[in-house]
């Protein structure tokens, strides 16, 4: 029987800042329109991080049963199931166990805005709730697993950006409006730039494994270019934030001086490969986050 530690590998703690990072920006943004309910922000990362760790343990399950982990030419650090630490049936229970999670606070969340929205909305959270379960389990597994077609980047961006972030907002609020449409967009994106530090890192396996990601499409030297991209545009879209909704005072852009964390990034990968990505990794998801923290009080200053 796999250790509590074991587990807590498992769940890849590191990736858990910009699930977090997604909620705070979104509760950020309601505090901004004078709105906040304690109630939906603690359930709204309850969700958040639950639907994060049952993406990993359910693409560690796919990965491990589809042989992508047991090439042993994977660059990145030791799964649990490619390292024997958990079983294939301890790992289906607990992606089972996430599945109940998520659908409690799920149903939670939905409850609290009932008395607030009409019958239309609450289903399109509902539905949009499912839709979030079913990105993190079939990014690796089942036949048809998008990850393996080059889906991951565009999926990662939206349930990890615009989905989360926006409908945090709408639950505090109750309402859709355009406010936030750019923080949602630029840290979505920033989830894109995880997955692809992730891609590039484990391109070599992942062609050869027939997992055909964007950055094994792309080659390392465009995947590099497509991270710049990724990387400005994350950085427009919060400095256009502040352009259209708070140019002044000059303290409500102090948030923007941690990109200088992903600019440096940027310029440490462009000559390392395999597994030299990996230690960009957490830093980028360390970003992401701190960058949600401090724009949220910059706004509300």
């Amino acid at each position: 029987m796999a250790t509590f530690k074991q587990w807590i590998s498992a769940f890849r703690l590191r990736t858990l800042f910009l699930a977090v990072a997604t909620v705070i920006l979104g509760s950020g943004l309601s505090i901004y329109e004078d709105k906040f309910n304690i109630s939906v922000f603690i359930f709204a990362l309850l969700l958040a991080v639950s639907i994060q760790i049952l993406a990993n343990l359910a693409n560690d399950l796919g990965d491990y049963l589809k042989g992508t982990d047991t090439t042993g030419k994977r660059e990145g650090p030791t799964r649990a199931l490619q390292g024997g630490a958990i079983s294939v049936r301890e790992m289906k229970y607990a992606v089972i166990i996430f599945i109940v999670i998520c659908l409690f606070s799920g149903i939670v969340l939905v409850s609290l805005a009932y008395p607030y929205i009409n019958g239309t909305n609450a289903l399109i959270l509902l539905v949009t709730g499912l839709l979030c379960i079913l990105a993190a389990l079939f990014y690796t597994m089942g036949k048809n697993a998008y990850g393996y077609k080059g889906w991951g980047d565009l999926f990662a961006f939206f349930f990890f950006g615009p989905v989360p972030v926006i409908g945090t907002y709408f639950l505090h609020t109750h309402d859709f409006t355009h406010i936030p449409v750019l923080p949602a967009v630029g840290i979505g994106i920033i989830s894109t730039m995880i997955l692809n530090i992730n891609n590039m890192r484990d391109m070599d396996n992942d062609r050869s494994s027939g997992k055909h990601t964007v950055a094994v499409k792309l080659g390392l030297p465009k995947s590099k270019m497509y991270h710049t991209i990724l990387t400005m545009a994350s950085f427009f879209c919060f400095l256009s934030f502040n352009n259209i909704y708070e140019p002044s005072p000059w303290y409500r852009y102090i948030y923007l001086i941690f990109f200088l964390t992903l600019f440096k990034i940027l310029i440490g990968i462009q000559r390392k490969k395999g597994s030299e990505l990996d230690p960009y990794l957490k830093p980028t998801a360390l970003s992401g986050f701190i960058i949600a923290v401090v724009f949220s009080i910059c706004i509300n200053l």
